[in-house]
């Protein structure tokens, strides 16, 4: 499938979602017989992922991490994009921060600018382009974690068919911890320029103290692995109300940068 044949998505809303068709089967059934091989994260074991990854694109490291959830911070460089890539075993949530870019499918592509948020369905494979002249900024959400499941079916950096990076680089100031209350997590409080936070609070404490530097609300637990859905809120549209009986894992920036409102 040519660049040429991509169509835009008919409906252009806030959220977008990105399934596998037959084309995506098609393809990974193609990778599989050439033998390439999902991998399996040792949770215990794969230390350097806590670490910043390089990637030939920029950058990315991981926010939070529990048994089941995976968030990461991807910052994409002008002109770069990843590879077109799928995982056949997790489900995805791009969530974009700042600049412009596409997520692009087989054979559709959304458009990403702040607030939009694409969900990509097990086995759907897709890449994302910054289109903009600044760094494209965006969270990933998976379910379950796993970060070795990956396959690459094109990559304009020579990657295709390889498994995930593992050139790393320590970052000094980064503030790890464990939340208490939930167990075998890992969690970064702040990005490494400090430009963004994140920290887990109660559903409760969102509904009632709404912050102006707030912009997603991550919820947390086993219930949307099972369900294969993840409800994320937007901090800006806050009719979509937090549940008060859980906890979220809270994007915020910091309060020099932001210019959300909520409505």
């Amino acid at each position: 499938m040519t660049q040429e044949t991509l169509k835009p998505a008919a409906v252009r809303s806030h959220r977008a979602r990105l399934d596998a068709g037959p084309a995506d089967v098609a393809a990974l059934s193609g990778l599989v017989r050439q033998g390439v091989r999902f991998g399996n994260e040792q949770f215990d074991a794969d230390g350097h992922l806590h670490d910043v990854v390089v990637k030939p694109w920029g950058e990315e490291y991981r926010a939070y991490a529990d048994d089941f959830l995976d968030v990461w911070h991807l910052k994409l460089h002008a002109g770069h994009s990843t590879s077109v890539h799928a995982h056949a075993r997790k489900v995805t949530y791009l969530l974009c921060l700042s600049g412009r870019g596409k997520t692009t499918g087989l054979t559709t592509e959304y458009s990403l600018e702040a607030g939009a948020v694409v969900r990509i369905g097990r086995g759907a494979f897709h890449g994302t382009r910054n289109d903009g002249p600044d760094d494209l900024e965006l969270i990933e959400v998976e379910t379950p974690r796993n970060k070795f499941d990956l396959m690459r079916l094109r990559d304009g950096y020579e990657r295709a068919g390889m498994g995930y990076e593992t050139p790393t680089q320590v970052e000094p100031n980064r503030l790890d911890h464990t939340v208490p209350f939930i167990p075998n997590s890992h969690l970064c409080a702040a990005s490494p320029d400090g430009a963004y936070r994140f920290e887990v609070r109660a559903g409760m404490d969102i509904f009632y103290r709404r912050r102006p530097t707030d912009i997603f609300h991550i919820p947390l637990g086993i219930g949307d692995l099972i369900h294969n859905e993840i409800a994320i809120l937007d901090a800006g549209r806050l009719q979509e109300r937090p549940e008060v009986d859980r906890y979220y894992l809270s994007l915020s920036a910091r309060s020099d940068q932001s210019t959300r409102s909520i409505a």
